[in-house]
């Protein structure tokens, strides 16, 4: 089923229920600069376990609607409060990857866990994607500068450097393609504003907000949000679990998908 939710009087949320009457419940936030789609891979299988699987494309990308305007963290998580509430979840597992996993925390912390049983964090963009002068794990300021950049100037180019160091393994042309499509569906003014909070946005202060077990999967040769950050989030997050992928950089849903799943199914249970 798919529906689009209204999250302001002018803006809808595209939101695809894979499977509504399944026994647990999953809400996958998808990471930059794609959309739920990212989830496929999940999404072919986990229903046929029982899960129902709830993908939503973040404003600005997939077939959500596209406004000019506000995209911090806090505007992104309430709209997924938004969703919670349109479709009455309750002891749901809340799951994001990359900027996602960003969006997913600061939803426990901003929303008190509404709602939320268990959390997993894929390739999580926190607590800070960059390196700050406290903070030396992330990649450099330069770097996400360069990408604001490209984005304005040509973004079709930005999106197929960026699915270059996406993946650690080698994928097909043919998958290059398809998600390199993924990115060219969302707004250039959305996909730049979203990757301005990675440099004016940290999610320190929210960490010791979470209270809900935490799986952490991360691939040890990610280069868009570096294994470090997977391994400070394990630190600092209560009842949290770090599971390295030795195979995968950022893609690690698509590049480890068996390990992927399974680490996935039995953390929820």
């Amino acid at each position: 089923m798919t529906y689009y939710i209204k999250v302001e009087p002018n803006v809808k949320i595209y939101v695809e229920d894979i499977n509504p009457k399944g026994n647990k419940t999953i809400l996958f936030i998808h990471g930059w600069p794609a959309d739920h789609n990212l989830f496929e891979y999940q999404f072919n299988k986990l229903p046929a376990l029982g899960f129902r699987c709830i993908g939503i494309d973040i404003r600005g990308f997939g077939n959500s609607d596209r406004p000019f305007g506000d995209y911090s963290y806090n505007r992104l998580s309430d709209d997924v409060r938004a969703v919670v509430d349109a479709l009455k979840l309750q002891n749901f597992t809340l799951a994001g990857h990359s900027v996602g996993g960003a969006i997913a925390i600061r939803y426990m912390a901003r929303h008190h866990s509404f709602g939320v049983s268990k959390l997993a964090l894929f390739a999580p963009g926190a607590p800070s994607i960059i390196k700050r002068k406290d903070f030396p794990y992330g990649v450099p300021k330069e770097e996400i500068t360069s990408l604001i950049e490209q984005t304005y100037s040509d973004r079709p180019k930005m999106l197929q450097n960026f699915g270059e160091i996406f993946f650690f393994q080698n994928i097909t042309v043919p998958f290059s393609d398809w998600f390199f499509n993924l990115g060219l569906k969302a707004a250039g003014w959305s996909t730049a504003a979203v990757a301005k909070n990675f440099i004016n946005e940290t999610l320190f202060s929210d960490l010791n907000k979470i209270n809900v077990p935490t799986l952490i999967l991360h691939g040890i040769h990610d280069k868009v949000c570096l294994f470090e950050l997977g391994v400070a989030l394990n630190k600092a997050i209560k009842n949290s679990k770090l599971v390295p992928f030795e195979y995968s950089g950022h893609g690690l849903f698509y590049e480890e998908k068996e390990k992927f799943n399974k680490e996935l199914v039995d953390f929820i249970g």
